[in-house]
Parts: structure tokens; sequence; C-alpha cells
């Protein structure tokens, strides 16, 4: 005879006791470290120059910053390590999947949290209190759903019409000016310093579902999402930029996005160069033909990204973010950089 499982021995209560803290950059100095590695090999030594490449970036009046998000690093306890990017002026402008920005991000400034857990504890018990798990890191399912409904929410109070990811963010933000729980959250922050962020797969997030009963409830005017338009305005900045740099968290749809601005600029007649900086973070491997859209070198033949000053990262982005943006934040180039404040250029 088979012995059941004992779902609901933990309970609900038990399983989310241990929130997240998010790592700041500012309370720790990694320059030493970043500077002994420089003098080893392998990945400390990527990590490194990937430091030097950043810190270039900044140094470069005439670069725009670009940093790309994709994968569960904000949840993972990197978010106020983004917020710090846009607070100190070291991105301007922000590409990333939905759910960085939205199901975790968001969902924060809200005031839920995000919780440490165990990528061995039993998802079948997990489901049974309604607990959403990535890796070792545990959501509330039911917290995520009022996410959803407040997306819905604000969508509901907006003029019916398209908007691009990146307005409709700049709206939230409006949103949380007013109304976070916890304030200084990502979009807050990139909202009040004029850094746009765009989701070119925004609906593959908790604002997909936000907006899917958005439009349920308003079936003939509603607010539609315009992922063309606003492939149109990144390359806008783009072109309006001198020089460009990227910061690469992960891979997928967002660098891959920012990358094909510049084939972009030139279908549209306009001249412009290959991105000059490039750093990416990642644990994709390039051996099935994709590295989660192709190594900064293929990229390379594309006319994308210019090899001079470009390096992959083969780490898991938690274990070597935080010496990277500590390196960048003490070294304190960021100072004398002014602003872009690319999100006035819309109206």
């Amino acid at each position: 005879m088979t012995k059941k499982n004992n779902l609901g021995h933990n309970s609900k209560k038990k399983l989310l006791k241990k929130p997240v803290e998010h790592i700041d950059i500012t309370s720790f100095d990694s320059r030493t470290i970043i500077s002994s590695m420089e003098k080893m090999s392998f990945a400390s030594r990527e990590t490194a120059n990937a430091a030097k490449i950043f810190n270039e970036m900044i140094k470069d009046q005439n670069c725009t910053i670009f940093l790309t998000l994709a994968g569960s690093t904000s949840a993972a306890g990197c978010m106020d390590l983004y917020k710090d990017l846009v607070k100190y002026n070291m991105v301007d402008a922000i590409v990333a999947t939905g759910a960085s920005i939205i199901d975790m991000d968001f969902f924060e400034a809200l005031g839920f949290k995000h919780y440490q857990g165990s990528q061995f504890q039993d998802d079948s018990e997990l489901r049974e209190n309604y607990i959403d798990r990535i890796y070792d890191t545990y959501i509330d399912e039911d917290e995520l759903q009022k996410c959803d409904k407040k997306v819905c929410e604000i969508a509901d109070k907006l003029p019916p019409k398209s908007y691009t990811s990146r307005e409709f963010i700049f709206e939230i933000g409006k949103y949380l000016k007013k109304n976070s729980k916890k304030k200084n959250s990502l979009i807050e922050t990139a909202y009040n310093h004029n850094v746009p962020i765009f989701c070119p797969a925004f609906t593959d997030s908790s604002a997909g579902f936000g907006l899917v009963m958005h439009q349920e409830n308003n079936p003939k005017k509603h607010i539609t999402i315009d992922s063309v338009r606003e492939f149109r305005e990144l390359t806008e900045i783009k072109i309006k930029s001198k020089t460009s740099g990227l910061f690469m968290i992960g891979g997928g749809v967002p660098k891959n996005f920012v990358q094909d601005t510049v084939i972009c600029a030139e279908l549209l007649g306009k001249k412009t160069e290959m991105h000059k900086y490039a750093v990416q973070i990642t644990v994709a491997d390039s051996r099935d033909g994709a590295c989660s859209s192709s190594t900064l070198k293929e990229a390379s033949s594309w006319g994308k990204v210019d090899t001079t000053k470009e390096q992959m990262v083969f780490a898991e982005a938690t274990s070597v973010l935080p010496l990277i943006a500590s390196d960048v934040y003490h070294r304190g180039f960021w100072k004398k950089r002014s602003r872009k404040n690319f999100s006035k250029i819309f109206g």
C-alpha cells in the first residue's frame, strides 16, 4: 500500500518566514577585491574586466548606457542594486522582462516580499499552500494575484488607446509616487530620474494577466500594448546617442531587443555606430548555437556590438554582479556624468 504524501505538514506561515534581503552596494567597497581578481584567471579576471569596461562606459560622457535584465536576480536580492544604478546615474535606459519589472519590483513596491526557501522543498506541498517557487525563492501566489489585479486597476483608469510598455510603466511609476508601500522601487526611481523602462515581452508577466482582466472588463474600450512603436522609441534613443554601452544581466529578449536597435536605425537610413561597450553576465551555453541570443563576438558579425571593449562573464549573476556594481559605485566616475533624461524626449 502506497503511503500518501503528508501535504500541508508545513504551514504557509512557516514556509514564508524569512524574507529575501536586497544587497546594498553602497555598504561595502569591493574595489580591493576587483583589483585582486584582475591579477587572477578564469571567471575572476573576466569579472574584473567587466567592471573595468563598465567604468569606462561611465567615464565616457558621450555614452548612453543600457541596462538589460532577464532572469530572477531581482527576486533573489539585487532589486536595490538595480535601483541604485539608476539613482546614482550609472544607467540611462532599461530593457527588461516583464517579470523583472512587474512580478518582482512592482510586486514589492505594493508591500509584498520574496522569501528564502529551498530548491529541495516538495513542490506539491508548495502548491497546496499556494506558494510559487523560483529555485530557492518563494512567492505568495495570493499576493501575486493582487499584483495582477492592481495592474488591471491602473489600466482601467487610463484613456483607452495604445501604449508602449514604456508609457504604461511610466503610469505605474506615477501611481507608485503617491501609493507605494515600499518607497524607492526601481520603477519609482526610474520615474523620478527620467530613465525609461522597456519590456518588449510585457505581457509575459503579471502585467499580461492584469491587462487581460482589463480587456475582459472593458471589451469595447481598453488599452493595448504597441510593441512595434516601443521598438521605434528604443531605436530613437540609440540614434540620439553619440555612442552606447550595454550592461546585460542574462540574455533573451531584452538583450536581443536592444542590440537590434543598431540594425533598425540602419534600415531607417540613420547613421549610427555599433554598441561600443558591452558586458554580459550569463550562465547560458554557446554550444547550442544560442547563448541566450548569441555571444557578444557573434553579435559583431550582425553589426550590433563592437568587439573592442566587450566581456562575457560566465557566472550566476548574484555571485559577481554585487562586486562589479560596488566597484563602479565606489570609484565614483558617475558623479561627473550628466543625466540623459531620455523619458523626456517622448513628451
